[in-house]
């Protein structure tokens, strides 16, 4: 069942979670109507002995500097145009990545509209009926896996952009999952 977070992540959070909710409170900081962005995920301990210079770079230098077992680190910019599962396709992750996460902007229907999808619209088709839709909601989708299978999700609304708005869970967005589980498949 999905958790609504309080200010900030909830008290005995896993440290997915908390590196999802510290992705999510990133992307906040940006605005809205932003490109999707991929993340690796790394041992913060692992990541101060063996590359102190990056370390001290996040600002991860003093140990007590940060709680966060694992350290997000923003990659480079998806290129422009590229199909996100055809991008995902294209990633291997290095021995010292320990998981991967990727925030994205899409459009949903609440439950209550998807029995009114028309049959037999294109993917072009639908996307389009479904940003006329009236009770259309934009959201900012983070999700983040491991490479040991532990998956965790942020949901948040943009009608209800607010740090105490965020739905959190393993399940909320398994397809986007699916594909970031692919990638450490190799």
């Amino acid at each position: 069942m999905p958790n609504v977070s309080p200010a900030g992540p909830p008290m005995a959070a896993s440290p997915l979670t908390v590196a999802v909710l510290e992705i999510d409170a990133y992307a906040s900081t940006l605005g809205w109507d932003q490109p999707a962005r991929l993340f690796a995920l790394v041992d913060t301990a692992r990541l101060r002995v063996q590359e102190p210079g990056l370390a001290a770079q996040l600002g991860l230098d003093d140990a007590a500097s940060t709680t966060a077992s694992l350290t997000p680190i923003e990659q480079e910019e998806l290129p422009a145009g590229a199909a996100l599962d055809d991008f995902l396709g294209t990633i291997a992750w290095p021995d010292s990545v320990a998981g991967c996460a990727m925030t994205v902007e899409r459009l949903m229907l609440p439950p209550s509209a998807e029995a009114s999808v028309p049959d037999g619209l294109s993917d072009k088709q639908l996307t389009q009926w479904v940003a006329k839709h009236p009770d259309r909601q934009e959201v900012r989708m983070t999700v983040a896996v491991l490479r040991d299978g532990a998956r965790e999700s942020a949901v948040r609304l943009r009608e209800k952009d607010s740090p105490t708005e965020v739905l959190t869970g393993a399940g909320l967005v398994p397809g986007l999952a699916e594909a970031l589980a692919a990638t450490f498949e190799s």
